[in-house]
């Protein structure tokens, strides 16, 4: 009799082990998805910061001090993937960026430009979608990291090695108002 119900507590025991390692498997894929989503949005607004700066140089060409630190940000970004160092520089690139959309007000024939227009709708766009995709990775990164550190279930994490995941966040003083505007 006792060692029929040690048996059933040690399969107990199994189950719920085998319960809670699938469930961080399943957040920590959840996780890394929604880093994936971040990623395809950066790559998208990679891609469009060369056509812009492209765009602001036939019009603007002695503003490239602006144009050189979007490119040298780009680049930068392009290496990094620390989710809390990329955040970073990509709040620095969001910043330069809005100088070189600000540019078009200087410059009235890079307003009336239908390509630099049609750029900074995409840019507009890319953002948009980088936020909901920045907030939704946060949420993965919170419910990934409430299993792994909430006990007992600590005890499978820590067992298995699932260590707490990094949220995309700029630190505060780093945190720019990003100005794009929409001309139609």
């Amino acid at each position: 009799m006792a060692t029929t119900i040690g048996l059933i507590l040690v399969a107990a025991a199994l189950a719920w082990a085998v319960l809670v390692f699938n469930r961080l498997v399943r957040l920590r894929n959840q996780m890394r998805n929604a880093w994936a989503d971040i990623d395809v949005q950066l790559t998208r607004r990679h891609d469009l910061v060369p056509q812009l700066v492209t765009a602001v140089q036939a019009y603007a060409a002695h503003e490239r001090s602006v144009l050189e630190a979007v490119t040298t940000l780009r680049g930068e970004a392009l290496g990094l993937r620390s989710p809390a160092r990329l955040a970073s520089v990509e709040a620095a690139l969001e910043q330069a960026l809005g100088r070189v959309l600000a540019l078009k007000e200087a410059y009235p024939d890079l307003k009336a430009s239908e390509q630099f227009m049609q750029l900074q709708q995409g840019l507009v766009d890319v953002e948009e979608h980088l936020q909901y995709a920045r907030r939704y990775y946060n949420g993965a990164v919170r419910d990934y990291n409430d299993a792994v550190q909430r006990a007992p279930d600590l005890l499978v994490a820590r067992g298995f090695g699932f260590a707490a995941g990094e949220f995309y966040q700029a630190r505060e003083d780093e945190r720019p108002a990003v100005q794009v505007e929409v001309s139609r």
